[in-house]
């Protein structure tokens, strides 16, 4: 522009058009001609189709609603120990999400920003006030006729002056090529975090035959010869075919190898459970630390409690009456007279030493015990019940039943086996044969808890405790028609310590049975708390006792493994510390009942104290 000293007075005609440079459509062929000459070339602030201001709202919303999005999912991942290269699909489109947004912003305000300081055209400082009133009104009229024009307002106000088009200043040269070398690295960077996150080809193959039904899930690891890369193609599959994420599942850090062929088929991830400890238990004459694995609150600072006034009192003792894992097959015979004949030939004590001898043979540790018989028409249900040192003894037991069957079907031809259980075990369902006749170990616990502990650590009295058990414990659970459930919450510790120690959580059912008994000693100054629970089914070998993380509160009760000395001795001792520690937490939740602890304890450590009514209203 032509910035040369002006009169006075404005001067007329084609000479004060191009000093002054209005924006007059009949003065415009220099401006059009550079909107045709540059209209081929896309630049970053050209219009998408929406209009302008709707484009922008729609980027700006996207990419902070991305960005908050990602934030949450990574911060969810660093809580739940997730990798963080782990990716689902809706966190992949989160981030492309993010990049095309991000590339739109830095592209539109960016770089017209940098535009607008270096090749804005300079004001007319000629001007007198009239001279730019009128030029003000001619200017919004002009808007007004082109408002449908296809770039941006921005740009058509700046792009007048006739020096700006017709010779572009070296600087616009050097900005986009800039802005293409930068879109280009931000290209590269997502193409290679999304390789990041991809599977391998051979990998991506595998998951999309087992999409397709091609390749069994089942068989992924026979098939790889890998077990943690094929817990990951199958999670994989699975999140593709369902279309929910596992991100909140952990994958890592977990040996798949240790669970192949015992614990878990098809795994994808595991789950975290929180492990306290209650203790110091003192229980016949030894202390132990008990771990607890559970995810109710107050459980295991209750059962502590417990554990502190056994201690204050001396300690409690325990006894194992009874050892011995039971199954029950179920026979059919074409009538009862023909299953009656085999019930007195299994009873007859005179065949007992010749099936013991042949039932014995599943294991060295096998030694058959009894043998119960109980017909119903032309079925026969035969109890065989065992020790099985220092395993739990389900399969063991299960061994030397089918010897039995195989030898019998010698002398008894038309002995239909129906089934290898018949329920009569009676396992992981409760049964009054299970009350009665005890199933795994049968263990009595008891403790004499001193006056002044009732009152100073269980907030409570002696006559209030005995008068709660036998209204809650014995005619409440009577008046509930319960079996075996003559208790404030055994199976609460019963699950938490069988979880912790690698147990089979549901033998919780059976090995819960317990009766509580409390009793005022020494003219009413003490207490007499005692449990008896006849079916605590546990073992310290086999099953999940071997995974890392069992194994190690398995050590810190020092049962871990087996006994080399005196076999069964770690199985029955765990037995005696589950009775102990259902013991202690008796005796500290009926206590916060009988003082009225129990629901201000829960809304201080399992609860939210908040007033849900006022919240709602609110």
């Amino acid at each position: 522009m032509d910035l040369r000293r002006r009169p006075s007075k404005p001067v007329a005609g084609a000479d004060d058009a191009v000093i002054r440079a209005r924006p007059i459509k009949h003065k415009q062929s220099h401006h059009q001609a550079a909107v045709a000459a540059t209209a081929t070339a896309a630049k970053p602030s050209d219009s998408p189709p929406l209009p302008l201001h709707l484009t922008n709202i729609v980027f700006f919303s996207l990419f902070f609603t991305v960005v908050y999005y990602l934030l949450s999912r990574w911060r969810e991942k660093i809580r739940t120990s997730t990798p963080l290269h782990l990716v689902a699909p809706s966190e992949m489109a989160a981030i492309v999400a993010f990049v095309a947004s991000f590339i739109y912003l830095v592209g539109f305000f960016g770089v017209d920003f940098v535009h607008s300081l270096i090749l804005r055209p300079a004001a007319d400082v000629w001007a007198t006030a009239e001279e730019e009133e009128e030029e003000e009104e001619e200017d919004e009229r002009i808007i007004l006729k082109e408002d449908s024009r296809k770039v941006p307002c921005g740009q058509a106000l700046d792009c007048v002056a006739k020096p700006w088009f017709v010779n572009p200043s070296p600087s616009f040269e050097k900005v986009k090529p800039a802005e293409v070398v930068a879109e280009e690295v931000v290209k590269e960077k997502v193409i290679k975090a999304v390789k990041e996150f991809e599977f391998g080809t051979e990998d991506e193959e595998m998951v999309s035959s087992v999409i397709s039904g091609k390749t069994p899930s089942y068989s992924l690891e026979s098939k790889l010869g890998d077990c943690r890369r094929a817990a990951a193609i199958r999670r994989e599959a699975l999140q593709r075919i369902t279309g929910k994420s596992l991100s909140g599942l952990p994958l890592e850090g977990f040996d798949y190898e240790s669970i192949l062929g015992q614990c878990c088929e098809m795994p994808v991830g595991y789950v975290q459970i929180p492990v306290g400890v209650a203790g110091p238990l003192l229980l016949d004459g030894r202390e132990y630390i008990v771990p607890m694995a559970t995810t109710e609150g107050c459980l295991v600072a209750s059962t502590n409690r417990g554990c502190k006034a056994i201690a204050m009192s001396g300690g409690a003792s325990s006894v194992l009456l009874r050892d011995g894992m039971t199954r029950a097959p179920v026979v059919r015979f074409g009538s009862a007279m023909r299953a009656a004949e085999l019930k007195l030939f299994m009873e007859n004590p005179e065949n007992f030493e010749n099936l013991s001898a042949i039932f014995n043979r599943s294991s060295r540790f096998a030694r058959l015990q009894s043998i119960k018989c109980a017909i119903a028409g032309k079925n026969l249900y035969v109890r065989f019940s065992c020790s099985t040192g220092d395993a739990m003894g389900m399969n063991m037991v299960s061994k030397g039943v089918q010897n039995v069957l195989d030898y019998l079907q010698g002398d008894f031809p038309d002995m239909d086996v129906m089934g290898i259980s018949g329920n009569f075990c009676s396992d992981k369902k409760p049964a009054a044969v299970n009350w009665i006749e005890g199933r795994g170990k049968s263990v009595v616990c008891e403790a004499l808890i001193k006056g002044d502990v009732v009152r100073k650590i269980l907030k409570t009295s002696v006559e209030s405790l005995v008068e709660l058990n036998m209204i809650k414990n014995l005619t409440g659970s009577a008046m509930a028609g319960a079996l075996g459930g003559f208790n404030a919450h055994a199976s609460n510790i019963v699950s938490a310590v069988y979880i912790a120690t690698g147990q089979d959580p549901a033998q919780n059912v059976e090995s819960s049975h317990c009766i509580t008994m409390m009793e005022a000693v020494n003219d009413g100054q003490d207490l007499h708390i005692s449990i008896t629970m006849p079916s605590v089914e546990v073992g310290t070998v086999g099953g999940g006792t071997q995974l890392a993380s069992q194994s190690a509160c398995l050590n810190l009760l020092g049962v871990k493994g087996a006994n080399r000395e005196a076999p069964g001795g770690n199985a029955r001792l765990l037995a005696r510390v589950v009775a102990g520690s259902v013991l202690a937490g008796e005796l500290s939740l009926m206590s916060a009942i009988s003082a009225g602890q129990l629901v201000n304890s829960h809304m201080k450590y399992n609860r939210s104290s908040k007033d849900v009514t006022k919240v709602s209203s609110s």
